[in-house]
């Protein structure tokens, strides 16, 4: 298993986690180009971070952004 950057995964969880705040703070209208970037930032955490290989569940649950925010965190705890 590979060392974990555990300040780059962070910092991406912080970004993240400031998108879903905006995506919930979102009339209706445009939530499209939040929901994509949004999908598009778990996975690029998933393969940069190699997330699956500290995680067993991450990848059936990451649709959900709450939970994948959740395990994120633990995977950070459980590093540093």
């Amino acid at each position: 298993m590979g060392k974990l950057n555990v300040q780059k995964l962070k910092e991406t969880l912080k970004y993240l986690e400031s998108k879903q705040r905006e995506l919930k703070r979102q009339d209706q209208n445009d939530v499209r180009s939040l929901e994509s970037m949004i999908k598009y930032l778990k996975k690029d955490m998933m393969e940069q971070h190699n997330l699956s290989e500290h995680h067993q569940l991450i990848k059936q649950e990451i649709k959900d952004t709450e939970s994948f925010i959740e395990n994120v965190k633990n995977i950070i705890k459980i590093n540093s």
